[in-house]
C-alpha cells in the first residue's frame, strides 16, 4: 500500500490494477473532491482566468487570492491570513523568519515538515529544543531554562496518527506567560472541527474553523497554519497571523516572492468549497462524525485498542506484533480495504499498525465493509487490546 498507481475511481472506491478497494487512506475529509456543486463551478473560473497565473505573488495575484484570504479570515475570526501553495512551504519559509536567532521549542512528535522548518531555522542561527510529546510541563521546564529571544513553540493541532487534538489552551498559556509565539499546524483539524456552541450538530463543533476555535482560544500569541488540501480538496495553504506579520512575510517568505502560485482550479475549488461549507458544512461534519463513530464503536466491540480518544476521523490501529505489518497490509488489500500502513522505523515498534481515515464521501456500505473486514482481521492477527480510555466525541 505504498507508491500505488490508482487506475480509476468511482466515488470513494479506487481501482489498483484489477483490484477495487474502499479507500480509507484519503484525507478529503468533507468529500469536497467529489462534490458536484464544486466541480461544476470550476469551468467558469477557467474560462475567465485560464489554467494558471504564472506570476509569483510578489508580481501579481489574481483577485481570487484576496477573496480567499478575506473568506478565511472571516471564518477563522483571525486578524489576517496569507495564502501560499502548501503547508510544507509555509513551514520551511515562515519558521526561520519567526525564529530568527532565537529559540525554537518543538514537540518531539511534530510532523516531519515542521522539523524541516526547524532545521532550516537552526541553519540560520536559531537554537532548537525538543519537548516530550504534547507535554506542557516538559515545555515549561525548557522555557524556564531560558534561551535567546524570539521564542517559538511548534506543534501539531490534531495529530496525524492518533487523531487527537493537542491541549491548545495549556500551550497558549505558556506562550503568553513566557513571551513566546505558539505555532500550530492544524492540517488535519481545519475543516473538520470548529467552535463549540449550543447550535452545533455534532461533537466536532461548528463551521470547521480549526482547533484553536474548537478549544475556545484566541489568536493572542498564536500563529495558526492549515491547509486546503485535505478538508477542502485543493492545492493551497494559509497562515493566520497579524497583518503586520503578513506584510513582513510578503518580503521575507521565499514562496511569496519566488514560487509559482496555486492553479486557478485550486483557488476556485477552495472559494466554492467555503461557500458550500457556510451553507451545509455542519451537516456534512455530522455525517462524518456518525460514520467515524461507527468505526470506533466496532473497535470497542472487538476489544481492539486505538489511541484515538477524540472521535475525530483519523483512527490508528496498532498491531500486537510489528512483524505482522506486511501480512496485515496484504490481508486488508485482498479484502478490498485501502488504508495507510505505519511501519517501523517510520513509527516506533510498539506503534506499528495501520491508519484508517474516514471521509464524508465514504458510503455506509463501505463503512460496513470496513467493519466486517476488521472483524475478520482480528480472527487471524493479534491487535493490541483495548485500554480503559474515555472517548471525547
Amino acid at each position: 500500500m505504498t507508491d500505488a498507481v490508482v487506475d480509476e475511481i468511482d466515488g470513494r472506491m479506487i481501482r489498483i490494477g484489477d483490484q477495487w478497494l474502499a479507500d480509507f487512506a484519503s484525507c478529503n475529509y468533507l468529500g469536497f473532491d467529489l462534490e458536484r456543486e464544486i466541480i461544476d463551478a470550476i469551468p467558469a473560473y477557467l474560462d475567465r482566468w485560464g489554467t494558471h497565473p504564472s506570476w509569483s505573488r510578489l508580481l501579481g495575484s489574481p483577485v481570487l487570492y484576496p477573496q480567499l484570504e478575506e473568506r478565511l479570515t472571516q471564518l477563522l475570526g483571525a486578524d489576517d491570513t496569507l495564502v501560499l501553495p502548501t503547508i510544507t512551504l509555509i513551514h520551511t519559509s515562515v519558521i526561520p523568519v519567526l525564529a530568527g536567532s532565537g529559540t525554537v521549542y518543538v514537540d518531539r512528535r511534530a510532523h516531519k515538515t515542521i522539523y524541516e522548518g526547524c532545521e532550516l531555522a537552526a541553519a540560520h542561527g536559531a537554537t532548537v529544543k525538543r519537548f516530550a510529546f504534547e507535554d506542557a510541563d516538559d515545555l515549561e521546564r525548557l522555557l524556564k531554562e531560558g534561551g535567546p529571544s524570539p521564542r517559538l513553540i511548534c506543534l501539531d493541532g490534531v495529530n496525524s496518527m492518533t487523531g487527537n487534538a493537542v491541549d491548545v489552551p495549556a500551550f497558549a498559556e505558556l506562550a503568553r506567560a513566557y513571551g513566546a509565539l505558539l505555532y500550530v499546524d492544524d492540517a488535519h483539524g481545519f475543516g473538520v472541527i470548529g467552535e463549540r456552541g449550543d447550535e452545533e450538530t455534532s461533537p466536532y463543533g461548528s463551521r470547521g474553523n480549526g482547533v484553536v476555535r474548537y478549544a475556545g482560544e484566541s489568536y493572542d500569541h498564536v500563529i495558526f497554519v492549515a491547509g486546503l488540501s485535505k478538508a477542502y480538496s485543493s492545492l493551497g495553504a494559509f497562515i493566520a497571523c497579524p497583518s503586520e506579520l503578513k506584510r513582513l512575510l510578503k518580503t521575507a517568505a521565499p514562496p511569496y516572492l519566488y514560487s509559482g502560485p496555486s492553479p486557478i482550479a485550486s483557488l476556485a475549488t477552495a472559494l466554492v468549497g467555503l461557500e458550500v461549507n457556510e451553507r451545509r458544512g455542519d451537516e456534512v461534519r455530522a455525517d462524518l462524525w456518525r460514520k467515524t463513530s461507527r468505526v470506533l464503536d466496532s473497535l470497542d466491540a472487538l476489544g481492539v485498542h486505538t489511541p484515538n480518544r477524540s472521535g475525530f476521523p483519523i483512527v490508528e490501529v496498532p498491531l500486537a506484533r510489528h512483524e505482522d505489518i506486511d501480512a496485515v497490509g496484504r490481508f486488508l488489500f485482498d479484502n478490498g480495504i485501502y488504508v495507510t500502513l505505519a511501519a517501523y522505523p517510520l513509527v516506533p515498534r510498539k506503534e506499528v499498525g495501520f491508519r484508517i481515515q474516514i471521509t464524508a464521501a465514504n458510503t455506509d456500505a463501505e463503512i460496513a465493509q470496513l467493519v466486517d473486514v476488521l472483524h475478520r482481521l482480528t480472527n487471524g492477527f493479534d491487535l493490541q487490546p483495548a485500554r480503559d480510555e474515555r472517548r471525547a466525541a
